[in-house]
């Protein structure tokens, strides 16, 4: 009994495991960006005019990811907290064995509160990743893009076994 107690515990381990770890890495790296760089300003890591493909600059986003739809911090708000809420109760229902799919929705989930937490604490998200030719983001933005990359990947990935296993059948008909 024990033994599917602690299994049963274990995918919300893991949800809780990789969301602390973005919260965790998303407000750190903020903290250090607005305690080192005044906000418009930018150092970068890499030697000579290598800082056209990454640098570190200090802005801010009242918008959502990559400075789309901005000055509507309050929509921004009710909407993390509908899909944090939407993420914790179908997690719950996730089929076992699907950790692609749980791993996806904690970096999910992780961006969605990292990025909470900015606009409850300052009205705005912090941003800093800058690569030149995209829009300057943040952890929390990398790990929601991340997982729904993810979770596009194993739905695909899902669709083929299944395609696969359709083939297998009709071949198996097809024999008998």
């Amino acid at each position: 009994m024990d033994a599917r107690r602690s299994r049963r515990g274990l995918p919300l381990l893991v949800l809780a495991a990789v969301t602390a770890l973005i919260v965790g890495m998303d407000q750190l790296t903020k903290h250090w960006v607005m305690a080192t760089l005044p906000e418009g300003r930018w150092w970068s890591p890499l030697p000579g005019s290598a800082w056209q493909f990454f640098r570190i600059t200090h802005t801010t986003n009242t918008g959502a990811a990559f400075g789309i739809f901005p000055e509507q911090g309050g929509v921004f708000i009710l909407i993390a907290v509908v899909v944090v809420v939407a993420i914790v109760l179908y997690y719950r229902h996730l089929p076992e064995g699907d950790w692609l799919i749980r791993i996806s929705l904690g970096l999910q989930l992780g961006g969605a509160l990292g990025n909470l937490i900015d606009r409850l604490r300052f009205g705005h998200v912090v941003d800093f990743i800058d690569v030149g030719f995209w829009p300057i983001f943040n952890i929390a933005d990398a790990s929601i893009s991340i997982g729904v990359v993810l979770i596009a990947y194993s739905l695909w990935r899902g669709d083929r076994g299944r395609a696969r296993q359709g083939s297998n059948l009709a071949d198996e008909e097809v024999r008998s």
